[in-house]
């Protein structure tokens, strides 16, 4: 073991240690991050590559274990995504995206390789999300490809891209301030000029001044776009870049053309192209630092996951990366500090801060066999854990995959862009050549700096900005108000939608039942004792709830339990039938109504309590009275569904006169009782006959309609934020969210057609301005980064609209 950083060399004290074992040996790192690229890498057989890509990485060596070790339920590799069957998923970073054309680069040529299953490139982040099959083509092959394609990338973890980032900045400034400089010293010289020493002796001196201060400015300052540009020309694609290095190039060569007298008659440019060469490396400064800014509510959700733990192995204690945690390991959990896994509380007891989760601002008791969450937080007392899922597979990580997905999402209008994209290129160096072939008549420089105007003034990256940029922004504001986006088109459809439905038990109402009364025609001990034997094989909330209230141990044998989704359960105790569930199950299997109970059950459902009955062989037995509880704010959030002129329906398994007074007391008109699970989808099919509907459940019984509906909401599901069959998932159990989110998708696609349209304005202003010769190189530089800004800050305004 050394004093120093195994990855990045920097001095590692017993503060700041964090150890894994690499190539058969434990290494120190100075941090999380070093620790688990460093073990990234290595796991997936990436460090040959890598060493040959980026010297600031790890040099080759062997892997720890045989790879089939690390595809193991053992262990899990960092950032490796199992998917479906046979396929893996993962996220990439690279650093030289910077253009919508890069996009479309990526995404043609990686999804081309045998085995990709597909491949989404994001501009606003410039993450690269890829799936493969993995027995048809290995990781290391589509990393080559990009790097062969010039967008070098490596897999995505925060604090190493937050570095990467970082340092990328710090050169970028270097780049800035250098240009800065030579800028400042040739405003001089102009100015000199300008002035009168052009006609005099210094003339040419100060040419060739403008000379030396202009090519260092132009191969070091300018190098990015050059470099970017002929990695476009060796892939055959046109980027954003060719048309800024083209008009440079040929400024700066055309100058120093006349410096060397090959020409009497024109000028020298060296200004213009240290000019604007300065302003675009603003701009693009700027547009980095805005798109930080506009996508904080995202990326504060990974920061809520801390990058290591203490982990118990035997009487010691060790720090480790939460990537290499283990299911059944143990960490030990300090006051004040952030849970970094999910498990179940083995020792100790404390008090955790779920809002993360829950919404829930009230901290919650946590003791011996209690669940805790990753990212939550421990208020007070210490406690131990027991990890019972891996750092990829805790809720927190599921809820950001789901943020970071929304981001990949290409809503249609985003696929009709980038359709378009690889002709805008194409589309600028025509004009450019237009432009120059119009003016060459009138002087040769007019018609240089003209075409030169064109290849810089026109840009597709407000168009590739205005959709993907909105999406990641609305979809980090869903996420700090506890509404996972999952699908991205629901952003779309949402604004749509002329029908909502809610399922009744558990999204109007808590779901959480409570018995209010009991009538039998039996003795009352007999008859809680028979229902609760049968309830127990039931996972029914308002099974559970019969359970519960009747307290009783000593049950009967239950054989045969069967149950009947919408309508019931049928059991066997002593040989004897027994069915419990709504009146029209028992009849329906030969029970005769008892006109006493009857009567008495109709009046409670009136009041808008649920009876669940109970029959032997031979007749009623029976029934059981519960109430559940209409959420507060269930009736404000319908009323202003009606003012937002949306038509409101609610489904329910209960009787019509249950269902009536819960919708009369809500003020919904439409409704539809008895209605089993698989007719609910029914119900929203004919409803899409006459527009878009919405379908608002709990995720669990009602996923066949969630599925069908053109849009779905599954509310309160806390820390399961997998319900497969729904497009938003809310974690906290309100009803208010749908409002927002409804209001949110209309916001997004308004500042997506205000996007648009502003790109449309200032392509359409500026380009025939600088075919007409009346824009400058120097005020196109000027102009063109400031409309991706504009783009950027417009849909930045999303994190402040309600």
């Amino acid at each position: 073991m050394n004093d120093t950083c195994y990855h990045c060399s920097l001095p590692v004290t017993n503060s700041n240690k964090v150890q894994i074992t690499i190539k058969d040996s434990v290494q120190d790192f100075c941090c999380a991050g070093c620790a688990s690229v460093c073990q990234t890498i290595h796991e997936a057989g990436l460090g040959a590559f890598y060493s040959q890509q980026t010297a600031s990485l790890l040099p080759a060596v062997d892997l720890e274990y045989p790879l089939e070790f690390y595809d193991s339920s053992v262990f899990q590799r960092p950032f490796l995504e199992a998917s479906d069957s046979g396929t893996k998923t993962m996220n990439l970073i690279s650093d030289t995206i910077h253009c919508a054309a890069c996009v479309w680069l990526i995404e043609r040529a990686v999804s081309s390789l045998e085995g990709v299953v597909w491949v989404r490139a994001n501009l606003t982040d410039k993450r690269i999300r890829v799936r493969w099959v993995d027995d048809q083509i290995d990781l290391s092959s589509i990393m080559k490809k990009l790097a062969d394609l010039g967008y070098a990338a490596m897999p995505y973890e925060q604090n190493i891209a937050e570095s990467k980032q970082q340092l990328k900045n710090k050169k970028m400034l270097y780049r800035i301030g250098f240009s800065a400089f030579t800028m400042m010293n040739l405003l001089w010289i102009s100015v000199a000029m300008y002035t009168g020493a052009s006609g005099g002796e210094y003339h040419q001196y100060f040419q060739w001044l403008g000379f030396a201060l202009a090519t260092p400015t132009l191969f070091y300052a300018g190098y990015p776009f050059l470099k970017n540009a002929y990695i476009g020309v060796k892939n055959r694609f046109m980027n954003m870049d060719v048309p800024i290095s083209i008009g440079a190039l040929s400024t700066y060569f055309y100058s120093v053309y006349v410096l060397f007298g090959f020409s009497t008659k024109g000028e020298v440019y060296f200004d213009t192209v240290v000019n604007f060469i300065f302003v675009i490396l603003i701009g693009r400064y700027l547009e980095a630092s805005s798109k930080k800014s506009a996508l904080s509510a995202s990326s504060s959700l990974q920061q809520l996951q801390p990058k290591i733990a203490l982990v118990k192995s035997g009487n010691t204690e060790q720090l480790k990366p939460i990537g290499a945690i283990a299911v059944g390991d143990v960490v030990v959990l300090k006051p004040g500090e952030r849970i970094a896994v999910d498990g179940m509380v083995l020792s100790g007891g404390t008090e955790v801060d779920e809002s993360l989760l829950s919404g829930e601002a009230l901290p919650v008791n946590k003791n011996k066999g209690d669940e805790v969450f990753a990212g939550t937080l421990n208020t007070h007392g210490s406690i131990e854990i027991e990890v019972t899922k891996l750092s990829r597979q805790t809720a927190l990580s599921q809820i950001v995959d789901l943020v970071e997905s929304t981001k990949m999402n290409k809503s249609k209008i985003v696929c009709t862009i980038d359709k378009i994209i690889p002709y805008f290129v194409w589309t600028t160096l025509l004009l450019a050549t237009i432009t120059f072939i119009y003016w060459y008549p009138q002087g040769f420089d007019l018609a240089l700096l003209s075409a030169t105007s064109v290849l810089i003034i026109t840009c597709p990256c407000a168009f590739g900005l205005a959709t993907p940029m909105s999406i990641a922004v609305a979809s980090g504001v869903a996420a700090k108000m506890k509404i996972l986006i999952k699908n991205g088109d629901a952003l779309e459809v949402l604004s749509k939608i002329k029908h909502v439905v809610f399922d009744k038990t558990g999204t109007l109402t808590l779901g959480k039942f409570r018995v209010t009364g009991l009538e039998s025609k039996i003795n009352r001990t007999k008859f809680l004792n028979i229902m609760v034997s049968i309830e127990k094989h039931s996972e029914h909330p308002l099974a559970k709830a019969i359970v519960d209230y009747a307290g009783i141990d000593n049950n009967l044998s239950v054989q045969e339990f069967k149950t009947t989704p919408g309508e019931g359960v049928f059991a066997k105790i002593d040989s004897k039938s027994y069915r419990i569930g709504n009146l029209n199950y028992l009849v329906k299997h030969s029970a005769h109504k008892d006109n006493t109970l009857f009567d008495k059950a109709n009046a409670l459902e009136k009041q808008g309590q649920t009876c669940i009955w109970c029959a032997d062989e031979d007749e009623i037995l029976g029934f059981v009275s519960l109430s559940d509880e209409v959420k507060s704010d269930a009736k404000a959030v319908i009323n202003e569904l009606h003012q937002m002129g949306k038509t409101v329906t609610m489904l329910s398994g209960d009787s019509q006169q249950v269902a009536q007074a819960v919708a009369k007391h809500l003020g919904i008109k439409h409704v539809k009782a008895q209605v089993l699970p698989s007719d609910k989808a029914n119900h929203i099919k004919t409803l899409q006959a006459d527009g878009l509907v919405l379908m608002v459940g709990d995720g669990i019984n009602d996923a066949p309609a969630l599925v069908q509906s053109d849009s779905s909401i599954a509310i309160g599901s806390g820390s399961d934020v997998s319900v497969d069959s729904a497009d938003v998932v809310v974690l906290k159990n309100t009803l208010a969210p749908v409002i927002e989110a409804i209001t949110l998708s209309k916001n997004t696609q308004n500042t997506i057609k205000q996007n648009i349209a502003f790109a449309l304005f200032y392509n359409a202003l500026m380009v025939p301005l600088a075919m007409m010769a009346k824009v400058t190189p120097l005020f196109a530089a000027i102009v063109m980064p400031i409309s991706s800004l504009i783009v950027i800050g417009n849909a930045a305004r999303l994190r402040s609209k309600k």
